[in-house]
């Protein structure tokens, strides 16, 4: 099988992660005889600087026509001041890659590591055997909707947003929110906070409406803030959380504190609902990091899961997903880790090691 992969570098460390996360993918395709196709492209600010654009038309043209696509990281204070007036897609490259190729489901699982129990703030008994997949809606919400702007308003400045949803973005998400949820504890929260927003209470309507389709799903609704608590303090009764655009962003990184870092959360944007095959777009959860451009010690675990994830939801090689999975344990029961959560290894050293482990499989 031969699959094409459009890799997009980015900004910041997200070469040297990019870098990582191929030449794994390039081992255990060798393992498994599978042929990968990458093709390589820009995004972000160094997009920017060469063609005064975050993301060509033509490179959102490629993606289309991959399986999947791979994102290092985007973004910096070089770029974040720019004064152009264009809708948020235009500022974010991942943001207008995202839109363009309707890749509105968003995947963010976080896991407990008990190698990296120490990284956490749970006390011990805590957090063990808590595993979140947060679904977080990548095309809609406050970071698209109309009217935003900002003026002068009774002598001073005055900025707005929208936070909007239409029904039928809600159902198409929520309905793949049920669907994942049969596929792994038949159990979903829903946060909002439609105690005092209007869109959400929209939200709240619509994913009670489909749940009614899916009566062997346990749904519970949670105001954010209620949720946020009960994550802190008792992290392992949850399974699926099922969050909007805005809530989706915050309450992954929020999740992360389960596995010692964010250095170790991946994600997956699904162009459909991960029932089968499907193309999407792959990226570690943290940032572009600058301050650590060069020095070597950047984690790829976040990117390596990102490409284990690939091979599953759009290679359809779970199997494969899984021995990535199982090297990255092996890499940490042996305490080769990045500084970022407790270790000494360099970037080039964890990978390594993840392919070795890779490569002792028969």
């Amino acid at each position: 099988m031969k699959y094409t992969v459009l890799a997009l570098a980015g900004d910041g460390i997200g070469p040297e992660i990019l870098r990582a996360g191929i030449d794994v993918a390039n081992a255990i395709a060798k393992k498994a005889d599978l042929e990968l196709d990458i093709i390589y492209d820009l995004i972000g600010g160094v997009c920017w600087d060469k063609h005064q654009t975050f993301c060509r038309s033509k490179t959102v043209s490629v993606a289309q026509k991959t399986n999947a696509v791979l994102v290092g990281a985007v973004g910096g204070p070089k770029w974040d001041t720019l004064k152009i007036d264009v809708l948020p897609e235009e500022r974010d490259g991942l943001m207008k890659l995202r839109k363009e190729m309707r890749a509105f489901f968003g995947m963010r699982p976080v896991k407990y590591y008990p190698q990296l129990h120490d990284q956490t703030p749970y006390a011990r008994g805590k957090v063990e055997n808590s595993e979140i997949m947060v679904l977080r809606e990548m095309c809609g919400g406050v970071m698209f909707a109309q009217p935003r702007g900002k003026k002068n308003k009774k002598n001073q400045r005055y900025a707005y947003d929208t936070a909007g949803y239409t029904e039928t973005e809600i159902r198409q998400f929520a309905v793949g929110g049920f669907e994942l949820a049969r596929l792994r504890k038949n159990r979903l929260v829903s946060i909002d906070k439609s105690n005092v927003m209007e869109s959400y209470r929209l939200w709240r309507e619509v994913v009670q409406e489909v749940s009614r389709e899916y009566k062997d799903v346990e749904v519970k609704h949670l105001y954010a803030d209620n949720c946020a608590f009960q994550i802190a303090m008792n992290p392992a009764q949850f399974d699926i959380v099922l969050a909007c655009n805005f809530l989706g962003d915050l309450f992954s990184d929020l999740a992360g504190i389960i596995s010692g870092g964010l250095g170790m959360l991946p994600s997956a944007s699904l162009c459909e609902p991960p029932i089968g095959v499907t193309q999407g777009i792959y990226e570690p959860v943290h940032g572009s990091a600058p301050d650590l451009i060069g020095a070597g010690i950047a984690n790829p675990i976040g990117m390596i899961l990102s490409v284990g994830m690939m091979f599953d939801y759009s290679f359809g090689r779970k199997d494969l997903s899984e021995r990535i999975e199982h090297a990255i344990q092996q890499v940490l029961d042996v305490g080769c880790m990045t500084p970022d959560v407790g270790g000494a290894a360099s970037t080039d050293e964890v990978t390594k090691k993840v392919i070795k482990e890779i490569q002792k499989w028969p």
